[in-house]
């Protein structure tokens, strides 16, 4: 029996492939992995609206499986459908932050009950987001006057050349009151404070009475380090950024190559060397 009783999974660059697609080894080593117990655990910066197709296709309901949204924003049981973590994004904040993204030309969006909401919605950077997450995007004129429900994140999307420097100015500016970090070279997550997977799911395993050493990880993407840091098993994608492959315990395939499926198969259904 595998110590690893909790899966938690990256979707773009980890679990789906080049075309947002689960392919059919992993999805079987997954669906075989569930069957003997283990919690799959799809710990995303997307938006729970857009991490949902995913958990129906691996039937996460019926598994008992979670979704972590808005990495880490908020963890949903799939089956109950009760909110197991929630954060909530600083209503006072909001309007500064999109006005700095203003101010260096970046986007800023949010997200409703149906798909993306922002002030340019044409932005080929919030059409990819939608592209990701397979949702809408509604346009605003005022998007701080525009939200008036509560929020996980504001997602900043612009060019990927100057988006460290926007990312290490506004983590300047915002130091102590929001966590702030890249997921993409072309996203910048803006969180309530302190939110990332890691935090989210030490929570989860708190309240499932488990230890870390119980929780495997797999992930590409710099928001994905600290999940590979904090788990039982750290698992780097091959194509994985290279500060992720350093801090991983083990190095998988890339998402292309059955990546998730391999290490399934290896470290939870015990299959050493079924390349």
């Amino acid at each position: 029996m595998t110590q690893y009783k909790v899966l938690a999974l990256d979707l773009d660059g980890t679990l789906t492939n080049s075309e947002k697609r689960i392919t059919p080894r992993t999805l079987a080593a997954l669906q075989q992995a569930a069957q003997a117990g283990v919690r799959i655990v799809l710990a995303s910066g997307r938006p729970t609206v857009g991490i949902r197709p995913l958990a129906d296709q691996l039937q996460l309901e019926k598994s008992g499986g979670c979704i972590l949204s808005y990495n880490g924003g908020k963890i949903i049981d799939c089956r109950t459908q009760q909110v197991l973590v929630q954060h909530e994004f600083p209503a006072d904040l909001v309007e500064t932050v999109c006005t700095y993204a203003r101010y260096w030309n970046v986007v800023a969006l949010t997200y409703d009950a149906n798909g993306i909401v922002t002030e340019q919605p044409d932005n080929p950077y919030v059409q990819e987001e939608a592209r990701i997450n397979n949702i809408p995007v509604r346009g605003v004129p005022d998007l701080p006057r525009e939200i008036t429900w509560p929020i996980n994140k504001l997602l900043l999307v612009g060019d990927p050349v100057d988006m460290p420097h926007v990312e290490e100015l506004m983590q300047q500016e915002f130091a102590g009151r929001l966590s702030i970090y890249r997921s993409q070279p072309f996203f910048i997550e803006t969180m309530p404070l302190g939110v990332e997977k890691s935090a989210s799911l030490a929570k989860l395993l708190k309240a499932l009475d488990l230890p870390r050493e119980s929780l495997m990880a797999c992930g590409d993407g710099w928001n994905d380090l600290p999940m590979i840091e904090f788990a039982g098993l750290g698992v780097a994608m091959g194509n994985a950024v290279p500060p992720v492959k350093a801090a991983a315990d083990v190095v998988t395939a890339d998402n292309d190559h059955d990546g998730v499926g391999l290490a399934v198969e290896t470290y939870i259904l015990g299959r050493e060397g079924n390349g």
